[in-house]
């Protein structure tokens, strides 16, 4: 007697990891809204966690969203002006007060971005 297998898991199709990743940006980026925060200023936020010089934040920013250094540099002034970064010797580094806006945005996207996750196939 044979039996056969069956599972309860579906299967993902290969549309389902693009489709999760544009509602996934659609949630963190109505979040940032409500914050008064751009993607980028958050990209750059996240990058700064670790002291870094100016230049190496432009190049880790910009190789991560694929953009203008001149833009990123508007952008670090800006985050600068609204004291979410300081200037620590010749680094740039976060401030409480961005590090608290930071778990502020994970807390908020994190339960629905693990929901669009998990319902993408891409957790279990």
């Amino acid at each position: 007697m044979t039996s056969t297998a069956s599972s309860t898991t579906p299967v993902a199709d290969a549309r389902a990891p693009g489709l999760a990743h544009y509602a996934a940006s659609g949630v963190l980026e109505h979040v940032l809204a409500r914050h008064g925060v751009t993607f980028q200023q958050q990209a750059a936020l996240r990058s700064a966690a670790e002291p870094k010089t100016p230049d190496h934040l432009v190049t880790q920013v910009r190789d991560s969203l694929k953009t203008d250094p001149a833009g990123i540099r508007d952008t670090l002034g800006e985050l600068l002006a609204e004291r979410l970064l300081v200037e620590d010797g010749t680094h740039l580094r976060t401030t409480d007060t961005g590090r608290e806006l930071l778990a502020a945005i994970g807390r908020q996207t994190a339960p629905v971005s693990h929901r669009i996750r998990a319902t993408s196939g891409r957790y279990p």
